[in-house]
């Protein structure tokens, strides 16, 4: 077998990362098993998207199945094929709509996580608009044989960045997001950081009053909770204008909004989230792609959950020509995640095995009947019913690993066999609000 070739920061990240229960933001290449056809189906959505179309996609599964890692390895694609991406969870201050500013909280979230490849950690807002900026300083200089001192060199600039705007004037709340690039290449243009930094408050939707925006910007409107989703769609559509491929924005743990108490609060969520289903769906939105990771129950409970609504039922209910054929659609805009198979989970153990002892420096001594032992016990403890899903696998598994490395006398059998271990039991579809649980892969 060939031999792991994976740096000391990565591998590192890794280990911490599925310890702690949660998924690494770097690495998973190495640890991917299954779900290529997911994988494929997702990619897909990214070559429409960067056609100009719009996607939406529901990544459904219980708790540990996969929805976040799922997420997470679309974003890294997203960003090496030339998108800018974001993400955020969905928990009790970000919302979709709320009447605490919770679907704005969301936005703002989501604007201090925007990432590209070369900017993967967010915060790329900045490096986004400075980038465009330069580049087109590049072309006119090349174009023109000016200098970036010469008298109309920023007129000739400024004429190239209108030419941008112009394309996403025309768009809801277009002429105001234009009004304030253009008030940012000013800023930039005469190293006013003052303007600057009142541009970059407003495209965060930082402004809690017009009349403050208006004195700092000239603009008569601010990014709000009823009209934050209007930019998401304007920012896919500049970053496109400007090089991009388009703009992906990942939610998860959208199990939050079925968990919100109020009924009239929980049915606000799930029609500002249709109003956004419907327009991805129809092509209202161009360049963008949602997707949601979520459980079952919060798409399929009938009393709280999306089927509660009949629009939300009649657009996500399986087809019944799916369950007929007891096959697996993958095009539609659900998504579901089933459990992975033996032979994936033994793989995923057998990588996990090798990038611990790689890690650690050591030799790894651990075979696959020993993986196959570990879970066997597993099924034998909770029972052969128990849904067992990586999640609760994998964290268990780097508990043993650990205490192996750091206890050189103990025994792998001894220890799983030990009147002591007692494996990690999430449930399905369990609601409650645990780390371990949310971990997905």
């Amino acid at each position: 077998m060939a031999k792991l070739k994976i740096s000391k920061k990565v591998s590192t990240a890794i280990i911490n990362s599925l310890g702690a229960g949660v998924v690494p933001r770097v690495g998973l290449e190495h640890i991917a098993v299954g779900r290529e056809k997911e994988l494929q189906s997702l990619l897909q959505n990214l070559n429409d998207i960067a056609e100009g179309v719009a996607a939406f996609r529901f990544i459904i599964g219980n708790y540990g199945s996969g929805k976040s890692f799922m997420l997470q390895l679309l974003r890294n694609h997203a960003m090496e094929q030339g998108f800018v991406v974001t993400d955020a969870d969905l928990c009790s201050e970000r919302r979709l709509a709320g009447t605490n500013n919770e679907g704005l909280a969301t936005y703002r979230e989501l604007m201090s996580r925007l990432a590209t490849k070369t900017r993967p950690d967010g915060g790329a807002l900045v490096a986004i608009l400075e980038g465009w900026i330069n580049k087109i300083q590049q072309e006119v200089a090349k174009e023109t044989g000016m200098r970036p001192n010469d008298d109309s060199f920023d007129d000739q600039v400024e004429e190239k960045i209108r030419e941008v705007i112009k394309y996403i004037e025309d768009l809801v709340h277009g002429f105001d997001f234009g009004n304030v690039i253009i008030a940012y290449w000013r800023s930039y243009r005469l190293d006013d950081d003052d303007l600057k930094n009142a541009a970059l408050r407003w495209l965060r939707g930082e402004y809690s009053t017009k009349t403050e925006a208006k004195a700092a910007l000239g603009v008569r409107v601010i990014i709000d909770d009823d009209s934050w989703y209007d930019y998401i769609k304007l920012i896919a559509k500049f970053t496109a204008e400007i090089g991009y491929k388009g703009l992906l924005v990942l939610l998860d743990e959208a199990a939050n909004l079925y968990q919100i108490p109020t009924t009239v609060t929980r049915e606000k969520n799930y029609n500002r989230l249709l109003g956004i289903f419907n327009d991805t769906m129809q092509c209202k939105a161009e360049h963008l792609g949602i997707f949601i990771g979520g459980t079952t129950k919060f798409l399929e409970d009938p009393n709280r959950g999306l089927f509660a609504d009949p629009a939300w039922r009649r657009r996500t209910k399986e087809s019944r020509f799916v369950t007929q054929a007891g096959v697996q659609e993958f095009l539609g805009p659900v998504m579901r995640l089933n459990p992975l198979s033996q032979e994936e989970i033994l793989l995923l153990l057998q990588r996990i095995t090798e990038i611990h002892a790689l890690n650690f420096g050591y030799t790894q001594t651990l075979k696959t009947a020993d993986l196959k032992e570990f879970v066997q016990e597993i099924v034998n403890r909770l029972g052969a019913a128990a849904l067992l899903t990586p999640g609760e696998i994998v964290r268990d598994f780097i508990s043993v690993l650990n205490i192996l490395y750091q206890n050189p006398g103990k025994s792998f059998h001894e220890l799983i066999h030990g009147n002591e271990f007692k494996p990690t039991v999430v449930g399905k579809d369990s609601d409650i609000d645990d780390d371990v649980a949310e971990f997905s892969l």
